[in-house]
């Protein structure tokens, strides 16, 4: 069973469908690491444009859904309540396996540094426990 559902992760960060790219966290440790679940659809928004016929989820929506399971994770934290956080970097992008529909793509950011209102996370997203992609993301916190 899932710690929090797709209504509880509107209760923390604002995005909203087609830009909401979690359906589930599964883990969390307040302020400092979560993991969270999509399960990739054929029928996303994305998948009419990319590779129309061997469509491909784009890598960069991987990495904006590991910022929003990062975002999650910073924002648990009690002392964060009703604050947004801010994609303010990205490093480090690296992709190592195709994300098709139908898979279910684990999403595990752990916040490595915060300072202040800034914040350093580090993201892997698997497949069936290969890694898919990992990134190194910059948070600033408003």
């Amino acid at each position: 069973m899932s710690l929090m559902d797709i209504s509880q992760i509107m209760d923390v960060i604002p995005h909203r469908y087609p830009f909401l790219l979690i359906d589930t966290i599964e883990e969390i440790e307040e302020g400092k690491k979560v993991i969270g679940k999509k399960c990739v659809s054929g029928n996303e928004l994305f998948f009419q444009g990319h590779f129309p016929g061997n469509p491909v989820m784009p890598g960069v929506l991987i990495i904006e859904a590991l910022a929003q399971a990062g975002a999650v994770a910073l924002l648990s934290d009690p002392e964060m309540k009703g604050k947004t956080a801010y994609f303010a970097g990205i490093d480090k992008a690296r992709f190592r396996k195709k994300v098709l529909p139908g898979d279910v793509l684990m999403l595990e950011t752990e916040i490595v540094r915060r300072n202040g209102m800034m914040g350093v996370g580090k993201g892997v997203a698997t497949v069936d426990g290969k890694k898919a992609a990992e990134v190194t993301l910059t948070f600033a916190i408003a």
